[in-house]
């Protein structure tokens, strides 16, 4: 009959973690191998050790791959760190008992890394979404402008997701109407202060409202001054005093 008793050795685990990891998801070979990195960490009043593959597939009568996949989807979430290699060449393990850092303590699972890049790589807006029309037009304008001013390296790894994004926010969040956009970005390119002060997007949409309305009064048509009409009873006045001054009425000029 087994009888395991305290006095013949026994592993320290504060409740608060313990409280915690039962609202952690983990597997069964996850849990397991928490409990045999406990028991050669904690278990012997240490906080790290070499603990070889091979020991913790024997550990939890696994085999090594499998031991090797989860064990690296617990230091992925940040429960399990890994310190090194050891003597042994074992990898050296550390359970992080600041569960703040864990991912999804109480949630699924995250994905792999892997997977998560390829996710982020992933293109948001195809190229017949009208943001991104927008943004290749205006990419393809203000290249033409960065060439001419010798600025062609701030914009030669510009990001036409980035630059699509902008657009969109500009015309359903900023409630910009699409051919007033358009408008200024033919404009903003052409004006000699903006275009080469407007490179990207992000700037763009930054300005617009300013943009838009310099755009607005530079296209008001100049409305020459008109010339004020002299009233011909001016003259008559001024004639009266030429008389009344002594003046030579014929010598008067009506002409002036």
């Amino acid at each position: 009959m087994a009888s395991p008793q305290l006095q013949k050795g026994h592993t320290r685990i504060a409740n608060e973690i313990l409280e915690q990891i039962s609202k952690t998801d983990l597997n069964g070979t996850q849990f397991r191998l928490l409990t045999v990195i406990w028991r050669y960490t904690y278990g012997f009043s240490r906080k790290e050790y070499e603990i070889p593959l091979s020991f913790l597939a024997e550990a939890i009568d696994s085999k090594k791959a499998h031991v090797s996949r989860e064990l690296t989807a617990l230091i992925d979430r940040g429960i399990i760190k890994s310190n090194g290699i050891g003597k042994r060449r074992g990898r050296v393990l550390s359970f992080n008992k600041n569960y703040e850092e864990w991912d999804q303590p109480t949630g699924q699972l995250e994905a792999p890394k892997e997977l998560k890049k390829k996710a982020q790589k992933k293109q948001k807006y195809s190229e017949d979404n009208t943001y991104y029309k927008m943004a290749v037009y205006f990419h393809s304008k203000v290249t033409l402008v960065a060439k001419e001013v010798g600025l062609e390296h701030l914009i030669i790894k510009a990001n036409l997701q980035s630059y699509a994004d902008e657009f969109r926010k500009l015309i359903e969040l900023d409630k910009v109407d699409k051919h007033l956009a358009k408008e200024v970005m033919d404009w903003v390119t052409q004006d000699s202060f903006w275009r080469s002060n407007v490179l990207s997007a992000k700037k763009l949409r930054e300005k617009f409202t300013e943009l838009a309305i310099k755009m607005k009064n530079s296209n008001k048509p100049n409305v020459p001054k008109q010339v004020q009409q002299a009233d011909p009873r001016d003259k008559e006045i001024a004639f009266q005093r030429w008389i009344e001054n002594g003046g030579d009425p014929d010598e008067f000029n009506w002409r002036e």
